[in-house]
């Protein structure tokens, strides 16, 4: 099973209007319960004259702290889809606040359990989700002749240069998980005929962009 901590890629905000409602879903990244509780009442200040502020929220390396609230909705129509929502798209860390801005129409206990749920949905497409993963800077030095063959053989295993420095030799810096480094090593050995240099830095925690369509593509191909 791939490893998997998720999260969204940058705070950010989305609009879908039903039935002459508005449902304006907030999205950002928290580390403790006092930013969410902070979020939730910017939000709430900035959207006073809204008819509901609902929110939802996960924390912990387990999410072992789900809070939610209807703030004045029906009881279990917009905290819990909130938080279903993020909970389905495995997110860690995130609060999600909803605002609604009542158009006239009544839309139901059903109604509203759909319009919570895809106001946070559509909201999380927009923003992104990124996957951080742990890996290791491994610093490589080249000779020139050696440049386009590594960065075509980089480019086409998806593996990001993070920095390059031009002196007598190249050095590129990579990232690369720790788990995969002995085989990295040994395709460039490969690759390079084994002329070139490598130390292995700091880990650090990398953003990648993550799709959970593409995730169900390769577990369908990986499944054969």
């Amino acid at each position: 099973m791939e490893n998997l901590t998720l999260t969204i890629k940058a705070n950010g905000a989305h609009e879908i209007d039903i039935k002459k409602s508005r449902f304006i879903c907030t999205l950002a990244r928290i580390k403790d319960e006092a930013q969410a509780k902070s979020i939730i009442q910017q939000v709430t200040k900035q959207n006073e004259k809204a008819n509901h502020n609902c929110y939802a929220y996960v924390l912990g390396t387990t999410d072992q702290i789900q809070r939610e609230s209807d703030n004045g909705e029906p009881s279990g129509t917009a905290g819990i889809p909130i938080l279903e929502v993020l909970k389905m798209n495995e997110l860690h860390n995130v609060l999600a606040v909803v605002t609604r801005c009542f158009g006239g129409i009544k839309l139901g206990a059903g109604g509203l359990i759909r319009a919570y749920s895809n106001a946070t949905s559509t909201t999380i497409d927009a923003v992104g989700i990124v996957n951080l993963v742990t890996k290791k800077e491994i610093k490589l030095t080249i000779d020139y002749n050696q440049l386009d063959k590594l960065k075509y053989f980089l480019d086409t295993n998806t593996i990001p240069i993070e920095s390059t420095d031009y002196t007598d030799k190249v050095k590129l810096i990579v990232p690369i998980e720790e788990t995969q480094l002995a085989h990295f090593v040994q395709q460039l050995k490969d690759l390079l005929s084994d002329q070139f240099a490598y130390v292995e830095g700091e880990n650090k925690i990398f953003e990648v962009p993550y799709s959970r369509a593409a995730r169900q593509r390769k577990e369908k191909t990986e499944k054969g």
